[in-house]
């Protein structure tokens, strides 16, 4: 973002393929005017675009839809329908109480959606979990969609 450092960090949610590089050679595509700049600055849009829709979400919305806006923000950027994730882990990402993430996938597992077992979820209805989200997830969805389309396998 222009500066030299960062108080940020990452924390990887999900298992999967990462790439890393280092930051000097980010600084140099920036400088060269390549296309990564622009690919970056979209990320950092659509980001920023799920922050403050989350923000928002959090204040208005009740807790069984704010955890379905999670989950299907968290399985739209995996490549099938499992997530390793405790419900611990689920309430610290979400600074949620322990019981309302239980409660919530308990509720899910009931109605069919999910099926939840040893840290692992595996979405069995997404359009069930799609109807009982709030609009939020639309919102961060079609943003990342207009600004990330998807590209094409080789």
């Amino acid at each position: 973002m222009g500066g030299d450092s960062t108080s940020s960090r990452a924390v990887v949610q999900n298992a999967g393929h990462a790439f890393r590089m280092k930051a000097q050679v980010i600084k140099h595509e920036f400088e060269a005017a390549t296309p990564v700049p622009h690919l970056l600055l979209r990320c950092v849009q659509a980001l920023m675009t799920q922050m403050t829709q989350t923000a928002a979400c959090n204040r208005h919305h009740a807790l069984p839809q704010q955890l379905c806006r999670w989950l299907l923000l968290s399985l739209d950027r995996l490549q099938d329908n499992d997530l390793v994730m405790t419900q611990q882990l689920m309430a610290n990402m979400l600074c949620i109480p322990l019981d309302g993430v239980s409660a919530g996938a308990r509720d899910w597992e009931n109605g069919g959606m999910i099926h939840f077992a040893d840290g692992r979820i595996t979405v069995l209805d997404r359009a069930g979990l799609e109807r009982l989200t709030c609009e939020c997830y639309a919102v961060v969805k079609s943003e990342y969609d207009r600004l990330l389309p998807p590209t094409k396998a080789h």
